[in-house]
């Protein structure tokens, strides 16, 4: 992202008159999308206009009314234009796919089209003014969560910069040099007053916030620092500086909230460590199978799967019951035997071809009786042959098995290319391997079968007489 600004700058610093690009920043909430636009207007010398488009539900509110109407105003687009006193400010509108629509009042996403097409903005007409105006040496910024709810047409008129999140390292200098002095200042404490060493900050990042950005890890900082002024105003005297080290957080926070090591623990038959991702960011999502005796082969999936997912989890078995005879199991396991595969929590809906790989991994374990090893997070579309197909989101997903802990990541081959999105430091503390086929994933996943103990002699029975 910052690469694409300065090659912005430079452009501008050859060429005068450009037309202003449309940037798209997408990642989960927190990552600093809208700190990122304030920080391109003070860097461009702009003026900044922030315009938020969540629950929009009205055309006019970007065309504006026609002066026909009791009432009638400019659009958002204009009355933004006029605050902020110029006519090529750095305009960010933020939450572009949470925008409505309405039968009765049109639709905004496509009264969007016009302004963000640098083809057509020269000449945008507010219903309103009723004249052509020249948008297209404004910098138009937005922001998003997903890319799945903003409109085709719309996406396809925007530069999609992907913020997937932050690693633990990167966390802890953002704390540092952003997150500690500003609630410092808005908590009343002179600078220096208070010491939050590295290793006390990465301990309220595992055990206090699961989040891919920093909002919870800078209401975490601001709740160590209120207690910390409430001290210096009972006392009345400023205190010598206080230091904050890692086993302190337990009196300011309370106890732990999260397990940071959420893969640790022994390797359990039928329990496959997926990758996800979400709204928030990438996850690590169990997926559970077990043969229930006495059946005839039906298939029973829980935990609020959507259609895609489902589908993944059919062809995971149909995968399993023709290659499990490779792996020491018989066919016949379905003549006698339901299936049934889990995702837990089962309250949060699912779906996406991304866990093809965790679900036949478990049911091969399930099958087999051989357990998998928690430790490699694992993700993949899946054929019926058993190819893995590639899938999006891989920054997230590592970096988030990288936050579980896990010492391994299984990828498909053909994602060999989104390895240099991932950070050095991740790669290094994680093994990454690639698989063009299940046949390969399953001697890395399959842990060791336990070693049969030697059987003691028994003593013989005396003759009897």
């Amino acid at each position: 992202m910052k690469e694409r600004v300065i090659e912005y700058l430079a452009v501008r610093k050859l060429k005068q008159d450009m037309k202003g690009p449309i940037l798209c920043f997408v990642g989960p909430p927190g990552v600093g999308k809208t700190s990122m636009g304030q920080s391109i207007a003070r860097a461009t010398g702009r003026k900044f206009v922030r315009l938020s488009l969540g629950g929009v539900r009205d055309e006019a509110e970007i065309r504006g009314h026609r002066r026909t109407y009791v009432g009638a105003l400019p659009g958002r687009i204009l009355q933004g234009m006029r605050k902020a006193g110029s006519n090529n400010p750095v305009f960010m509108l933020d939450e572009v796919d949470k925008i409505g629509a309405d039968f009765m009042r049109g639709d905004p996403s496509a009264a969007l089209l016009e302004v963000l097409d640098p083809e057509q903005n020269k000449a945008f007409e507010d219903h309103y003014l009723a004249l052509p105006f020249d948008l297209s040496k404004v910098m138009f910024i937005t922001t998003a969560n997903l890319m799945d709810p903003i409109l085709p047409a719309l996406r396809d008129r925007m530069e999609i910069i992907p913020l997937p999140g932050y690693a633990e390292p990167e966390k802890v200098e953002i704390a540092g040099r952003f997150l500690i002095p500003r609630q410092l200042r808005e908590n009343g404490l002179s600078e220096g007053s208070v010491e939050l060493p590295p290793e006390t900050i990465s301990r309220i990042i595992n055990d206090y916030t699961r989040e891919a950005g920093v909002r919870n890890l800078e209401r975490e900082i601001a709740n160590v620092l209120r207690k910390i002024a409430r001290r210096l105003a009972e006392d009345g005297s400023e205190a010598h500086p206080v230091k904050i080290a890692p086993d302190d957080l337990d009196e300011y926070l309370g106890p732990r909230r999260f397990r940071g090591e959420i893969t640790e623990g022994e390797d359990e038959v039928g329990v496959a460590t997926g990758l996800a991702v979400t709204p928030a960011g990438g996850e690590v999502l169990f997926v559970e199978a077990t043969l229930i005796p006495g059946g005839r082969g039906q298939l029973t999936l829980t935990g609020r799967m959507g259609d895609v997912m489902q589908e993944s989890a059919r062809a995971a078995l149909t995968y399993a019951t023709t290659r499990c005879k490779k792996f020491g199991a018989s066919p016949e396991f379905r003549e006698k035997n339901d299936i049934h595969i889990h995702v837990p929590a089962g309250a949060t809906p699912k779906d996406g071809p991304s866990s093809g790989v965790a679900m036949t991994s478990a049911l091969l374990s399930a099958i087999t009786g051989r357990p998998l090893r928690k430790q490699v997070a694992m993700t993949g579309e899946i054929t019926l042959r058993g190819r893995v197909l590639p899938v999006g989101g891989i920054k997230e997903k590592v970096l988030a098995a990288h936050r579980a802990r896990c010492s391994e990541v299984v990828l498909p081959k053909e994602n060999d290319r989104d390895l240099e999105e991932i950070p050095e430091f991740v790669r290094k503390e994680l093994k990454i391997t690639f698989i063009d086929h299940l046949d390969e994933l399953l001697p890395i996943v399959l842990a060791e079968e336990p070693k049969e103990k030697p059987r003691k002699k028994s003593a013989k029975a005396p003759a009897a007489k």
